[in-house]
């Protein structure tokens, strides 16, 4: 309602936090905010509403998990509390327990289905967003129980060949437990399913479990009641769990009376139970026989917004770009990302199935772009279609406020879409794109300040990897990309506002030039900080966008290859990029940008980034959008993370095909040793700007490869480059489509 807004709030605020003897909120607030940049808005409210529910779970689990030991717990907290492992944190007077060094899970899912349940490390399932999980576990008649989360080994894997699905396999002296969690439709309905599977030497009991629990902490369940037929879970009188056989065997039990984990020997057998904090547990058990196998299924029936197709994952998978390499982890690692990105984009396109199950114009850019790099066009143009319920009358392209860099995030991916698919920019677009650059246009500050901001977009919050609020260069870069693929995709249909977006791009990036040139005079070197008042740190992998992926700026520009050298030297740990910043972990993704840049550069420390990122994905071939420097877990944001899956299959394109300039380069980033066999690699078919296009390399030891490229040109076939590492650069004739490389001389 518009008139709260004109109630006295921080009089109210203050006035409660003092009768309460608490810190005045507003005037903390305002001191935090004096260690950034002034701004016009606060801290975006999507990002506080986030952190105070982050942090209330962790308050949550404060209270409940440290009295509580003896319960079985999520792998993470069964790490983290453990003081003999490197994952523990002393908890001391910590205010909040959160997952701080196994963020780690995988979605599961269907085509187009909104939900996706998540599998943890040790295959605990959690079918709902935010919701109570189901474990298996394994208890012999003599005592021993196989428990998945405190085993000392375990083994996961991903498996894609009708779908996704994710096994887990734990053993101990005589016992072993498998389970396997995947999404299928039964009758049009998407079902989530855990299949538990066990054997033992002697007689067992396979027991599946209903936890209040999943890998953020606590989540509440007051009630569950067994069916009368022994075969199904109502739980909080919402949601159905269904089992493939009758329980033998039912224990429940409520926060007081302990985790029912203790009571799976008890003589009495329950088929209900109440908990009013929340804290029911629950344990169906299934008899297994000494030597033979057993196994018990559990259906969980999810939400469908809208009618789901049987064929869904053929019609998904049918025209990708596909990739064909003798390095089987580096193909599954492909797989996989393709994959993901299916799964995560059923209408909007999110950056992972948990924690950042929300829109940012920022993640939906990169993963868009992957999207139409993958041939999955389709689903694309279908996230691209919501974007202009999302501007605002001004022009502004709000997903978060005093994000500056959606504009030209919007406009650049929007530009892309078209010069992939060869399309001219729909009639319902060319309102919005210009709106949109006008916002632009506008949002900028006066170029005749005198101070180095000058000319820049005001200062904002960005990506929070960049630090506090600033005039970063990542939002001015991308303003100027937006701005120039405005005029690029309004050539034809309004040449005047072409004209006049052209021009804004260059007076913008001309700001941008004179305020890098005091920055390059107050350090002493070329290298771009994050913004015109920053020294070098950590942040400065935003300037990189000016390479990776706008390429506003050549190959070889100084400040851009000086910025990168600097990032080597001072922020990677363990080969990889290390964000010191909000993140504390090694990125993925931002290890990738920087080996973008290398690679565009000719630098051959691409491809030992790039074997760094492939070897910090888990089993199922995922990364957390942080991970720890020594548990190697995640440690920060969604576990599951859509970004960096997406920038591994940019990657893998770009190392095959790339656009520069008026060029097509091919094979600049195909490792070498792929050479030393026989078997011919191919990718494709890529779409390019030029047209989509299949390469095929055909290696023959001993002897020179050749390599073969088809492409579906939208006009003239552009001038082909050929690239391939330690082979001489081969410029072929128009018209051609093969071609034997030449061995590089040595020191060449």
């Amino acid at each position: 309602m518009s008139w709260m807004k004109w109630l006295p709030w921080r009089f109210v605020v203050r006035y409660a936090a003092r009768r309460q003897g608490f810190l005045d909120p507003i005037a903390l607030l305002a001191r935090l905010h004096s260690f950034a940049q002034p701004s016009e808005v606060g801290e975006p409210i999507e990002l506080l509403r986030a952190g105070v529910v982050f942090h209330a779970r962790g308050l949550i689990n404060s209270r409940v998990i440290q009295h509580n030991l003896d319960w079985v717990w999520p792998y993470w907290i069964e790490r983290q509390f453990d003081p003999l492992d490197v994952s523990f944190i002393p908890r001391a007077f910590s205010i909040t327990h959160i997952n701080l060094t196994h963020r780690n899970w995988t979605a599961v899912g269907y085509p187009d289905c909104q939900e996706l349940p998540i599998v943890d490390p040790r295959g605990l399932l959690t079918p709902l967003l935010d919701g109570w999980s189901l474990d298996g576990w394994l208890m012999a008649e003599d005592g021993r129980c196989l428990l998945p989360s405190r085993a000392a080994d375990c083994r996961q894997r991903q498996e894609m060949k009708s779908g996704v699905c994710i096994t887990t396999e734990t053993e101990m002296a005589g016992l072993a437990l498998s389970s396997r969690a995947w999404v299928e439709l039964e009758s049009g309905v998407p079902v989530c399913k855990l299949r538990l599977q066990a054997r033992a030497d002697s007689d067992a009991r396979l027991v599946l479990a209903l936890r209040p629990a999943n890998p953020e902490g606590i989540s509440f369940i007051h009630q569950v009641s067994l069916s009368p037929a022994r075969d199904a879970w109502t739980v909080d009188d919402a949601q159905r769990v269904e089992f493939s056989r009758a329980a033998e065997r039912h224990h429940v039990s409520d926060y007081r009376h302990g985790d029912v984990f203790i009571h799976l020997r008890d003589r009495d057998d329950q088929t209900a139970g109440l908990c009013d904090v929340g804290m029911v547990t629950a344990a169906a058990l299934f008899p297994v026989k000494a030597g033979e196998a057993a196994e018990i299924t559990a259906s969980i029936p999810l939400a469908a917004a809208a009618p789901l197709a049987a064929d869904a994952w053929d019609t998904a998978q049918r025209n990708r770009c596909q990739l064909a390499c003798p390095e089987p982890h580096y193909q599954f690692l492909y797989d996989a990302a393709v994959t993901s990105l299916i799964l995560h984009s059923p209408d909007d396109v999110y950056p992972g199935p948990y924690t950042y199950k929300r829109f940012w114009f920022r993640d939906a850019a990169f993963i868009i772009h992957a999207l139409l790099c993958a041939g999955l066009t389709d689903r694309a143009e279908r996230a691209l279609a919501r974007f202009p319920a999302r501007q605002t009358a001004l022009g502004y392209f709000r997903s978060q406020e005093g994000e500056w860099d959606a504009n030209g995030e919007v406009l650049w991916i929007l530009q892309r879409f078209y010069a992939l698919t060869g399309r001219p920019p729909a009639a319902e677009w060319l309102g919005p794109i210009r709106r949109g650059a006008r916002w632009i246009m506008r949002k900028r500050l006066s170029s005749d300040l005198d101070a180095p901001h000058a000319g820049l977009l005001p200062a904002g919050f960005s990506a929070e990897h960049l630090g506090p609020n600033d005039y970063y260069y990542w939002d001015d870069f991308w303003g100027i990309a937006g701005l120039r693929a405005a005029a690029a995709m309004l050539e034809k249909a309004d040449p005047a506002h072409s004209r006049e977006f052209a021009q804004a791009a260059d007076d913008f990036a001309a700001a941008v030039e004179s305020s890098l040139a005091s920055c390059e005079a107050r350090l002493g070197r070329p290298a771009m900080p994050a913004s015109p008042y920053r020294r070098l740190d950590a942040g400065a992998i935003g300037s990189l966008a000016c390479g990776y992926p706008v390429q506003l700026y050549a190959a070889n520009d100084p400040r851009l290859l000086d910025c990168v050298e600097f990032l080597l030297e001072r922020c990677f740990v363990k080969g990889a990029f290390y964000q010191d910043m909000i993140h504390s972990g090694l990125n993925a993704y931002l290890t990738l940008h920087v080996a973008q840049v290398l690679l565009r550069a000719g630098d051959p420390r691409y491809l030992e980034l790039m074997d760094t990122v492939a070897t910090l994905a888990s089993p199922t071939g995922q990364w957390p959008e942080a991970i720890h420097p020594l548990t190697g877990g995640g440690c920060m944001g969604d576990g599951h993370h859509v970004w960096a899956a997406a920038e591994w299959l940019l990657m893998i394109r770009n190392c095959f095909v790339r656009e520069e300039g008026e060029r097509l380069i091919l094979c600049a980033g195909v490792p070498a040793r792929w050479l030393d066999q026989e078997t011919p690699i191919r990718f494709g078919p890529a779409p390019t700007r030029f047209g989509p296009v299949t390469i095929s390399i055909t290696p023959d030891r001993g002897h020179p490869p050749r390599v073969e490229w088809q492409g579906d040109w939208q006009r003239s076939a552009p001038p082909v480059e050929i690239r391939l590492p330690g082979y001489a650069p081969a410029r072929p004739q128009a018209g051609t489509g093969s071609v034997v490389l030449v061995k590089m001389e040595p020191g060449a």
